[in-house]
């Protein structure tokens, strides 16, 4: 049962005698697609929580049982929540897949009002909430996909032309997103084991684990957030001029937020405060951004020795598409996966997989490459470098095989999995995390709050 996870493990350099204290239960197909969904969100899940696991064990000497149901994984990715009863809109009104000159397709990503409104001006309509879906629809008709695409690019906006597997294969960024392994992790300087503080036997094993969060939307948050319900102290930092999405009120839960201004010396200046401290720094900007403020891999070596520092990008960190941004959306548009779902399913329109899959796999991921970059610190010191991206996740999903008959997948039901908590944003009822450990349950202590409600500064032990 563990086939998909193995080789995930071995890559990371970590023992294959662990593997035996999981267990994982259900199988294919969970959720409709012809894609392995419910293995994917099952198998990184089980990468977090077992990596978890081994670095409790390490500190502990308790020896944990993990199990995961691959039913409750693959749910767990569906992102579901309410807040005070109201389930949120998690989609802009023009934002989708259109038509365009040619016979091609274009999604576009307008979640966020500057994205909007450039997509908008790109077309020549008017910007604002106001503009109608027809309307862009219509405009879309003067445009071939690729060509969109590429203007969107150039003016640093979130687009993706629609392709075919094949077509993706043929892409130049495709050949340089199979050379990234799925998780990459790397030494990238000296410095000795950091101290972690004793962890008692009944404490969830990230007890003491200090981790800064510098991410936004789903995959960086999911996975700050998996590592706050192992036990660790994850401080959000948000920039104060950046907007977010009604689901920072799920992806908080456990954490800590903060802002800070970067652009600003005094925004620098706390964010070192507080690095000085951490044992893992999680960011999803795009390439470069944050290392132009002084905050890349390298500086955050010299700044933290033992640092763990994790990146997440769209398409990876080379290639002619390194620096584009993107969402899991995007992606599964740009590398095949919404006309090979519409075909397996007989549709006329593209479809998309029935989660967000490459956002909540690489979430996982990211826990579980920090946490064995943190257990490679513990036994052989150094700073580590962990690098994730949704392109090569896809990469993984797509390799994993089509389920037959997948689209006759019962209906999701969620009894019994939800939980409700206050939060800072009204009552929460969101998805409990799908791992199970043997003496220690993980779970969120800290309420969801919005950014700026905490100090830039770690709580007292």
């Amino acid at each position: 049962m563990t086939t998909a996870l193995a080789p995930i493990w071995h890559a990371a350099g970590l023992p294959t005698a662990v593997l035996q204290h999981l267990t994982l239960s259900g199988r294919e197909p969970v959720l409709p697609s012809s894609f392995a969904i419910g293995s994917t969100a099952q198998t990184s899940v089980a990468a977090a929580a077992l990596a978890a696991a081994e670095l409790g064990f390490r500190r502990n000497g308790v020896r944990q049982q993990v199990r995961v149901d691959m039913r409750r994984a693959a749910l767990e990715c569906s992102a579901r929540f309410s807040i005070d009863g109201r389930v949120p809109e998690l989609w802009d009104k023009i934002a989708g897949l259109y038509p365009c000159a040619g016979g091609g397709w274009i999604r576009l990503h307008t979640n966020f009002a500057h994205h909007r409104d450039g997509v908008l001006r790109l077309l020549g309509l008017p910007r604002g909430p106001d503009t109608p879906r027809e309307a862009v629809a219509a405009a879309l008709q003067g445009w071939r996909a690729l060509d969109f695409e590429q203007a969107a690019s150039d003016a640093r906006l979130v687009v993706a032309a629609l392709r075919s597997f094949d077509e993706w294969d043929r892409h130049p960024q495709s050949a340089a997103v199979a050379e990234q392994p799925l998780v990459d992790v790397e030494q990238i300087g000296e410095a000795p084991p950091l101290a972690l503080p004793a962890l008692a036997r009944d404490a969830r094993p990230l007890q003491g684990v200090r981790v800064l969060e510098l991410t936004r939307i789903l995959a960086g948050p999911a996975g700050g957030r998996t590592l706050a319900a192992y036990g660790a102290d994850v401080l959000l930092v948000n920039a104060p001029h950046l907007p977010n999405i009604e689901a920072i009120a799920d992806t908080s839960r456990g954490k800590l937020s903060a802002l800070a201004d970067l652009r600003e010396p005094a925004g620098r200046a706390a964010l070192r405060a507080a690095l000085r401290d951490a044992h893992v720094f999680v960011q999803g900007y795009r390439p470069g951004g944050l290392a132009a403020l002084g905050f890349g891999p390298g500086d955050l070596a010299a700044l933290r020795p033992g640092i763990v520092a994790v990146s997440l990008s769209a398409y990876g960190e080379s290639g002619p598409w390194a620096g584009r941004r993107g969402f899991d959306s995007l992606v599964q548009s740009a590398t095949g996966f919404n006309l090979a779902e519409a075909q397996a399913a007989g549709a006329a329109r593209p479809k998309a997989l029935p989660v967000q899959i490459l956002d909540m796999a690489t979430g996982f991921l990211i826990a579980f490459g920090a946490q064995t970059a943190l257990l490679r610190q513990q036994s052989e010191g150094g700073s580590w470098q962990v690098r994730v991206s949704l392109a090569r996740t896809a990469q993984w999903l797509r390799a994993l095989g089509r389920i037959e008959n997948g689209f006759a997948a019962p209906a999701p039901d969620f009894s019994g999995l939800m939980e409700t908590a206050a939060s800072g944003y009204g009552e929460l009822a969101a998805l409990r995390h799908a791992a199970e450990f043997s003496h220690t349950p993980p779970g969120w202590s800290r309420p969801s709050v919005p950014p700026g409600t905490n100090p830039l500064a770690w709580p007292l032990p």
